[in-house]
């Protein structure tokens, strides 16, 4: 899987630890940065990443700040992104299944590396279920941007 990864300065050590840890599976890692911990604007990495899973570079992204919530915040509004912030593994992995959302937002200020590395785990391991009700609800928010719907 191609995995696009960004974050603030808040995210960086966090997305170090994840950088390092994807690449040495099957993943592909594109880092966006950034690349050290000078403040920056989360938004500017949120849409890069955001961006690298809309038009298809990447097949899931994760972007990092200090909550998840400005990152969500901007990822989301990028068409075709479907960003969750996820901090219990149950939200990683549910949110992909059911809803196809396909970027990850953590607070590196809210979890560790090791409940990082569970929630990954569980964002990336999870497919979308394409159940009749979960796509009727898909295809629901998909028309909230404008964007036609899927038929699976």
């Amino acid at each position: 899987m191609r995995i696009a990864l960004g974050s603030d300065h808040a995210g960086f050590p966090l997305k170090q630890h994840l950088v390092g840890l994807l690449s040495e599976g099957e993943h592909t890692v594109i880092d966006f940065g950034t690349h050290d911990e000078s403040p920056v604007d989360y938004p500017d990495f949120a849409e890069a990443v955001s961006r690298a899973v809309s038009d298809g570079r990447a097949d899931r992204g994760i972007v990092i700040c200090g909550s998840g919530a400005g990152a969500c915040i901007a990822s989301n509004k990028v068409t075709g992104v479907r960003a969750m912030v996820a901090h219990d593994t149950y939200t990683a992995h549910q949110g992909v299944e059911h809803d196809d959302a396909n970027v990850l937002c953590l607070g590196a200020r809210v979890v560790g590396s090791n409940v990082a590395e569970e929630l990954v785990d569980a964002f990336v391991g999870a497919e979308f279920t394409g159940e009749e009700r979960h796509l009727r609800r898909l295809n629901k928010v998909l028309a909230l941007e404008g964007s036609p719907p899927r038929e699976d």
